[in-house]
This record gives C-alpha cells, structure tokens and sequence, in this order.
C-alpha cells in the first residue's frame, strides 16, 4: 500500500488494536471519526486506504480499492490475485503489529463491504487466531475455495452484519468486550 494508513494511537497503555478496512471508492479517513468513538482508550486504530486502480465493474473507473471487482454475482468470476495480494498486504500490518509487541488475539480486523469482505478473507487464512473479525455488509470472497484455505479461523469470534446504528453500537461493544 504505498498511502499512509490513517492511525489513532491509543491515549493509555497500547494493547490492542483495530484494523478496519474502508469499502469500495472511500479512504482511510472515512471511518476515523466514528472509529474514534467507540474505541477503547488502549486500542490503536489503523484505517489503510486501498490503493487506486480500474475497477471492472464501474467501467474501468480508477478509485481505491483493495482489488478489482468483476461482478456482484456471488458466483461470477473473482479477482483471485488481487484478492490475496491485498490479503497479504494486510498479514503484514498484523505481523508489524505482532512485532511491536501486540499478541495476535489482540488484534481485530474489520472493514465495511469490499473492505469487510477482505477482512473476513484475511482473517480466515492468517497463520494465527485473532481476537476476531467484524465483517458489515459484506461477503466471502473466493468462498468456493473454504474450508480448505482456512488456516486458524476454528476459535475466530466472527461478526457478519448490515451496517446499520445498532451493529455499529454492537462493534463499541466487540470493542470494549475483546479489549
């Protein structure tokens, strides 16, 4: 990702952290200040943006996002590469944060639609439990191909839900329940 991810450090001893991933066309900092709200003082909150990139489905439209979306039929075609590059873009913002001393199980991933999906997607197939992944308004991308990508995901705590004023409440509360 060659964008700075937008951070909020956290205001007390740092613990853990939310990894949230924006949806199609937006930035990082489209969620900063509803994330800002609800996350617990020892969280530290890291919003990448999606690089910029032809997007099929809007026509070729270049816009951020985290790969290319074919069609919305859940049984098109999927961008398979693009969808685990980006997957391993983000196993390597965890391992950062497990190197600077965050435990896996102490990160959340979560992201709303294509962002959510990609957190879904990367939190099923990273090497170590998390402490769970809140998908909104979303779904699985190459799901044809679980369980057998699964690698860790047996003990996950998974949040798959419409984005709406009571689930986003109901993330203050994952939030504040994990950490």
């Amino acid at each position: 990702m060659s964008i700075a991810p937008v951070i909020i450090e956290a205001t007390v001893k740092h613990t853990s952290t939310l990894i949230f991933l924006h949806g199609l066309g937006d930035t990082g900092h489209g969620w900063i200040p509803a994330l800002a709200t609800i996350r617990p003082p020892s969280m530290k909150v890291i919003c990448p943006t999606a690089p910029t990139m032809p997007v099929t489905l809007n026509a070729g439209f270049r816009m951020p996002s985290w790969f290319d979306l074919r069609t919305l039929d859940i049984s098109g075609p999927e961008d398979e590469e693009g969808i685990k590059s980006a997957a391993q873009n983000i196993k390597a913002m965890i391992d950062d944060e497990v190197t600077k001393g965050i435990a896996a199980n102490r990160i959340l991933l979560g992201g709303f639609s294509q962002g959510g999906a990609l957190a879904l997607f990367t939190a099923l197939t990273y090497n170590q439990p998390l402490a769970g992944v809140v998908a909104l308004s979303c779904w699985l991308p190459l799901h044809k191909q679980f369980p057998g990508l699964k690698t860790n995901a047996d003990d996950i705590p998974v949040s798959i839900n419409r984005i709406n004023i009571s689930n986003f409440a109901s993330l203050r509360n994952i939030c504040f329940l994990f950490f």
